[in-house]
């Protein structure tokens, strides 16, 4: 059953949130089913640190005919993740969402983004994958319009033209994968498609489901979506986007493609590391060029997401330990800087560089808060961004892809750019206006989140060791697909597997 609540949860939470929705008891809803949720992930976390995988059979179904839901280290760390974000975000929301947002529904819609979210990350089969994806979908364009702006409608289109070219490529996909093997379970898919990764179908499969995920990541050069529609909704929605839409796009990238394409192979990875590549340099340039808090936050996504896939193209040991460091630092870094650009424009009146100003003496505590996320983003040692950085960046060396090493220095580089011209223009200049003093002072609610998340950024640099843990369990578990087919399908089952690959291993060794 714990592996049901992650999903439950927050589908109850937002129903009752869509009823109480014009009242004042609504936040307190949302934030009791938040923190309801990241105790139940970390529950589950637990339980799988405890016990090792395990999966469900929802309905009665035995695998692969059945709904599947499993979770191993990395599936369940990320549910926990989702519930800390969660909880932040709402916590966030409570000054900088308008009523009139409230009432409208955002927090129903953030928990049915909650929802899909952690359906993505214990589904076991593809076709379910896809329904939490739209999910997803629905819920973010729903929060992406509730303020009614023209900029808001404007960046919505964009949003969610973009994303259902994704999702077209996504069904199309599963359809040829389904005609081709009969089955979406992706324990099944694991078994029936050993020994037929190069046929057509099944290449054409991988392209269109690479194409549709990396769009969801925001990966080069299907990203436009991003930078178009972040800097619209409130504060809070942006950082909720920022956390966790594109990293279920990074998440179905590592799990479809170590599971179901056994690591790709053929000519998936090297798309994917010259994908990984473009992505880091593309989205760094694009923040580099940015006159706006938000949308230089925007383009960094971008960049950071590239860090992450590399590790997957990469594809030994030490990139995929270092891709899923990268993933759980960058979540809790990345809603952290929207939130201080939140307090930015609420302190000093706009989120435009040559706006604003004077925010290092008006709010000292403010440029601390800024400060940590912010170099912890371009990998400054010892915040957790360094490490993340390192690991990838060794991990390209044991390769001896020198020039995916050198492309991710560089790009580190231009991100301190970046992020130093936040500084200069928010913090160091003068206000433009002469008449600036010390701004609104900024509400508990929204200092408070920022804080949390700033420890825990320099604590995970600190004290790396125990999350490079989680991350190297997590690696060993995502390279050992029949791991997971033991624990969906049954012991026998994997067994048998093993011993018929051990037997062919036998006979090519023998030829």
């Amino acid at each position: 059953m714990i592996l049901v609540w992650p999903i439950v949860i927050p589908m109850i939470t937002a129903v009752i949130t869509l009823l109480l929705r014009k009242t004042a008891l609504a936040y307190h809803v949302s934030l009791l089913g938040s923190v309801a949720l990241l105790g139940s992930g970390l529950i589950l976390l637990r339980a799988v640190l405890t016990g090792g995988p395990m999966a469900a059979q929802m309905g009665g179904w035995e695998a692969p005919f059945g709904i599947t839901l499993f979770a191993d280290i990395l599936s369940a760390a990320m549910v926990v993740i989702a519930g800390i974000v969660a909880v932040a975000v709402i916590v966030y929301s409570r000054f900088d969402v308008t009523e009139d947002e409230k009432r409208v529904g955002f927090h129903a819609l953030s928990h049915a983004l909650l929802v899909g979210v952690c359906g993505a990350f214990l589904t076991g089969d593809i076709f379910n994958l896809y329904v939490w994806f739209e999910v997803m979908l629905i819920a973010s364009f729903g929060l992406l319009v509730i303020g009614g702006r023209r900029d808001q409608i404007d960046a919505a289109v964009k949003y969610v033209g973009l994303n259902l070219v994704a999702t077209l490529a996504f069904l199309t996909g599963v359809g040829i994968l389904y005609g081709a093997a009969g089955t979406l379970n992706m324990a099944d898919l694991h078994l029936v498609l050993a020994d037929r990764q190069s046929e057509t179908a099944v290449l054409a499969s991988a392209a269109l489901l690479l194409f549709a995920f990396g769009a969801k990541a925001a990966m080069f050069p299907v990203f436009a979506w991003l930078p178009a529609s972040y800097h619209t909704p409130a504060f809070a929605t942006s950082a909720l986007f920022a956390a966790l839409l594109t990293k279920v796009g990074v998440y179905a990238l590592l799990r479809v493609f170590t599971v179901v394409y056994d690591g790709g192979g053929g000519f998936i990875q090297p798309i994917l590391l010259i994908g990984a590549v473009l992505t880091m340099v593309i989205g760094v340039l694009g923040a580099a060029a940015q006159n706006d808090v938000r949308r230089i936050l925007s383009f960094h996504i971008i960049s950071q997401i590239g860090y992450m896939v590399l590790g997957l193209a990469l594809f030994t040991p030490l990139a995929i330990i270092g891709a899923i460091f990268y993933l759980f630092h960058h979540i809790i870094v990345k809603a952290n800087l929207f939130f201080v650009a939140g307090l930015i424009k609420l302190k000093a009146g706009s989120e435009e560089l040559d706006k604003i100003g004077g925010l290092l003496k008006a709010s000292p505590f403010l440029a601390i808060l800024f400060l940590i996320p912010a170099l912890s983003l371009a990998g400054i040692p010892p915040l957790s961004g360094f490490w993340a950085k390192f690991i990838i960046v060794q991990a390209s060396l044991e390769a001896r892809d020198w020039w995916v090493a050198l492309a991710a220095l560089a790009v580190g580089l231009i991100t301190l750019f970046s992020m130093t011209k936040i500084w200069l223009a928010a913090f160091w200049k003068d206000h433009p206006d002469a008449a600036f003093a010390k701004g609104p002072v900024m509400p508990r609610s929204m200092t408070a989140p920022i804080a949390v998340l700033a420890v825990m950024t320099v604590i995970i640099g600190l004290g790396a060791g125990p999350l490079y843990t989680v991350a190297e369990e997590a690696a060993i578990t995502l390279l050992d697909p029949l791991a997971y087919v033991e624990v969906v399908l049954g012991p026998e089952v994997a067994e048998t597997a093993r011993a018929e690959r051990a037997a062919t291993q036998l006979a090519e060794v023998s030829q």
